[in-house]
């Protein structure tokens, strides 16, 4: 097997076993990564970007299954190798059933080891992203785990027949990701058609996805092929399915199960082939509750689900987000604006975004447009965002809301040393690691310079 650029990431607080093993490895052709901590882990998880993770059990303070199950809530396809001394069959089985891909037992032979790296390799291989694979995803701009987890999920289901149903609040992205998926997917050189069910009239959704023939209807005064064969080959983006007609539900059924059409005002069939991608804000188990949806359809687009995280959950992306939309706008409006002021840019980060992704965007070009400095200043961005229409948080949202930011705080405050911000919280450190996990929070994102652990 071809190790080169095949990341492992290896734990053990053992320094003398943590350099043996990792010469093993290291000359079995992988790139390493050695930390001596969980926590340490933690920190590079997100960095380096391991295709798997090797630790030892026994550890002090967070040990091999805690790290696992810590890690395994935001990386859920990571393959995790525990090696042990002290392990029984009944731990191992135990381990195995929470997700665990294997163990070696010390002394680790080294034969057995490259053999299971190389197995799991093949299952973190389609959940790791190298830099070769980062062309499908360039227009995604993130440093969150929750969306680099979503997007190796995404990644990993691209390369299967399934059909995906993207959920998510509306302004997350979900045709970005679609098109995403579309590129790093084996119908990469078909076409992407996507198509927007609340812009079709009710009695014309047959006539845009299935076409027509001329004469079909008064109007029709040539053949139209529609958008399901436009897609043939590739990709049909079915954007805002939640509001697509219920008398147009039970054809598009037929099509999928049959993966036929047959053309308004045609006697045929004809066949397509077309992976189908749909997506909505809209609550699909309510609308199936009330009969506003139909649940054998809901199945058929639903085999498997991929939900974008609001901009609220994802803290980390909102100054790389408004970076990257200023430098795009830049050219527009004259290459005037640099960059935001500190209180600018603070103030960025402390919005709630009801609007998610698309409202910081429309921010942005706001600040970049009216601006007469080079650094944005904090009077701009609160006059664009008082613009913004007004959203009241349920308790529950105003509680998660005061979390984040108290954590937020402590992180900054405490340049991203969790054994201190636990302190300060009154918390013991595994729980503290739970409520940064909950929040999609990277330690290691709060320091002021990247050291090494």
């Amino acid at each position: 097997m071809n190790t080169a650029r095949k990341r492992v990431l290896l734990v053990d607080d053992d320094p003398d076993l943590l350099r043996l093993v990792a010469l093993r490895l290291t000359s079995a052709g992988f790139e390493l990564e050695t930390v001596n901590s969980g926590p340490a882990a933690i920190s590079r998880v997100s960095v380096f970007r391991p295709h798997v993770v090797v630790t030892d059990l026994r550890m002090e303070g967070m040990d091999g299954l805690a790290l696992f199950d810590f890690l395994h809530e935001q990386y859920p396809t990571l393959p995790f190798i525990i090696m042990t001394a002290h392990g029984t069959i009944s731990d191992a089985v135990s381990a195995t059933k929470r997700g665990v891909f294997g163990f070696v037992s010390k002394p680790v032979d080294k034969n057995e080891l490259v053999k299971l790296v190389n197995q799991a390799m093949r299952i973190g291989l389609t959940s790791g992203v190298t830099v070769d694979q980062d062309a499908w995803r360039q227009h995604i701009v993130t440093q969150s785990p929750l969306m680099e987890e979503l997007l190796s999920q995404a990644n990993r289901v691209a390369q299967s027949k399934a059909s995906i149903f993207i959920g998510g609040e509306s302004g997350t992205g979900k045709e970005l990701l679609a098109r995403a998926i579309h590129e790093v997917s084996t119908r990469a050189d078909g076409p992407f058609v996507a198509v927007n069910c609340s812009a079709i009239p009710e009695n014309l959704f047959e006539s845009e996805l299935f076409g027509h023939r001329r004469g079909a209807f008064t109007g029709a005064t040539r053949d139209h092929k529609g958008l399901f064969r436009a897609a043939d080959g590739g990709t049909l983006f079915l954007d805002e399915i939640g509001d697509m007609p219920k008398s147009f539900q039970a054809k598009l059924l037929r099509a999928l199960q049959e993966m036929k059409v047959r053309p308004v005002g045609a006697t045929d069939d004809e066949p397509v082939d077309v992976r189908i991608i749909s997506a909505t804000h809209a609550d699909l188990d309510k609308a199936m509750a009330e009969g506003n949806f139909r649940e054998d359809l809901y199945y058929r687009l639903n085999v498997v689900t991929l939900m974008l995280p609001p901009l609220s959950k994802r803290p980390e992306d909102i100054p790389l987000l408004a970076m990257h939309f200023l430098r795009d706008l830049a050219e527009t409006y004259g290459n005037r604006v640099k960059g935001f002021s500190p209180e600018a840019m603070e103030c960025f980060v402390n919005f709630e975004w009801p609007g998610n992704v698309r409202q910081l965007r429309n921010v942005v070009e706001q600040c970049v447009a009216l601006s007469s400095t080079p650094l944005i200043p904090v009077t701009l961005v609160q006059r664009a965002l008082r613009d913004e229409p007004a959203s009241f948080l349920s308790l529950q949202e105003a509680r998660e809301q005061f979390e984040r930011n108290y954590l937020i705080r402590l992180l900054q405050m405490t340049n991203g040393n969790v054994t201190q911000a636990a302190k300060l919280a009154k918390r013991n450190r595994t729980e503290f690691y739970r409520l940064l996990s909950r929040y999609g929070m990277n330690p290691s994102l709060f320091k002021s310079s990247d050291v090494a652990p």
